[in-house]
């Protein structure tokens, strides 16, 4: 097994960042389908997701326990960390949510994924921060970390990830470090788009999730397990790879 519950040595999931966006309309959601029903639709092709509206308002125990009983078995939602942590700085104490964090992935029960805790593409390297920010992780929960601006990629920053067993975000998007290293048991990876200007734009040709394949098989060699998520949600685009991804893995949907 590896530091996420239902995950072991060599799994892979493929799936999206958010799942509710009215542009998916005859790329996901089949015509007539109520908002209230695209997370139903989304489940029943994938087994991942990432949670994206917790970093701007961090929801209510009842919204977690929700979502968690309308998820089949084995689903995993991985849960972007509220901004009040991850972009508050450092003259505040991390500490302080870890009680919410605590509260909301418990309503999530066994389909709670890790931990995503995004940096700001401003915030250079602090080693000292980033330990404050993964103490402050709620027991039992794994954390993985993006760490957009370039000043992280150091040996010294992934041993202090090694040393919380918090997994290095891998990252596909314009103008972030694409660094293929594993800090932890799950290797986490996220893109963002390949336009090589813009975020969350185009979707990537053959080759480029051609290359991505080899990578995640060569991880699942090394006895890692592999959480993908696409968020370049314009036009559909993040629904489209991840299935395309997933059938070069021979994932079933």
């Amino acid at each position: 097994m590896t530091g996420v519950a239902g995950l072991r040595a060599g799994d892979v999931r493929v799936g999206t960042s958010g799942w509710s966006y009215d542009h998916w309309r005859g790329h996901l959601y089949p015509p007539g389908t109520a908002s209230g029903r695209r997370l139903d639709v989304y489940a029943a092709e994938f087994d991942t997701v990432e949670l994206n509206t917790s970093f701007y308002h961090w929801p209510r125990v009842d919204a977690f326990r929700a979502w968690r009983d309308r998820l089949p078995p084995g689903f995993l939602v991985s849960v972007k960390a509220p901004r009040g942590l991850s972009h508050a700085g450092t003259h505040l104490d991390p500490a302080r949510w870890t009680e919410r964090l605590a509260d909301g992935l418990a309503g999530l029960g066994e389909a709670a994924g890790p931990l995503l805790i995004q940096l700001p593409p401003d915030a250079e390297r602090d080693d000292e921060h980033l330990a404050r920010l993964l103490a402050a992780v709620p027991e039992g929960h794994h954390a993985a970390v993006e760490l957009r601006h370039p000043s992280w990629v150091d040996d010294g920053v992934f041993a202090v990830l090694e040393a919380f067993d918090a997994s290095y975000c891998v990252v596909s998007g314009a103008g972030m470090p694409c660094v293929l290293r594993a800090t932890a048991d799950v290797v986490y990876v996220r893109f963002h788009g390949p336009d090589p200007e813009v975020l969350y734009v185009g979707g990537y040709s053959d080759a480029d999730l051609d290359w991505w394949a080899d990578r995640i098989r060569e991880w699942q060699g090394l006895g890692a397990a592999v959480l993908c998520h696409f968020n370049n949600d314009g036009e559909g685009h993040a629904v489209h790879d991840a299935r395309r991804l997933r059938a070069r893995l021979g994932l079933r949907g």
